[in-house]
């Protein structure tokens, strides 16, 4: 009637439910190591979005403008570089 457990039984149900609560918890824990990594590892290889915009769609006339309106050059200049550049 009493088996070597002592009437408990095999356990079944308190050590099945503990077996699957615990790889619940485990796969838990990889996914948040899983994330964790992907989510550090693309922040430090990230660059700024403003500085991508203004790398990519700056024309040369654009900056000659610049350099100019921040008097890094005079007016003959200006006009000298920009028909040099207009004549490509």
């Amino acid at each position: 009637m009493w088996d070597f457990y002592c009437g408990w039984g095999t356990g079944y149900f308190y050590g099945g439910l503990l077996n699957v609560l615990m790889g619940i918890a485990f796969l838990v824990v990889i996914i948040l190591v899983v994330f964790g990594v992907y989510y550090f590892s693309s922040r430090l290889v990230k660059t700024p979005i403003d500085s991508l915009k203004i790398r990519k769609y700056e024309t040369p006339i654009g900056i000659l403008k610049k350099r100019y309106a921040s008097g890094e050059i005079d007016a003959e200049v200006f006009a000298r570089l920009k028909k040099d550049l207009e004549e490509f």
